[in-house]
């Protein structure tokens, strides 16, 4: 990550936010201090997305009828 001054990243931001959507970080320093970070946007992920993927693991994984959570629990703790 490179770093930058703010007042010189003021005077660059649009490119700077460029260089971000490419996916590189930029450091904004304040008095030589790390005061920001410019990065690229996370994807935004809907809660039902989310729910749908949990979904699809759990189709795939195969237990043994009539196992419970509390058994999965003793078992990941041994």
């Amino acid at each position: 990550m490179r770093k930058i001054g703010l007042f010189e990243a003021k005077q660059r931001l649009s490119e700077l936010v460029d260089q971000a959507s490419e996916g590189e970080r930029v450091g904004i320093t304040r008095r030589g201090r790390l005061a920001a970070i410019i990065g690229p946007a996370q994807p935004e992920i809907s809660l039902k997305e989310i729910f749908r993927d949990i979904e699809k693991i759990r189709k795939r994984v195969k237990l043994p009828k009539g196992t419970t959570i509390e058994q999965l629990i003793e078992e990941g703790r041994s």
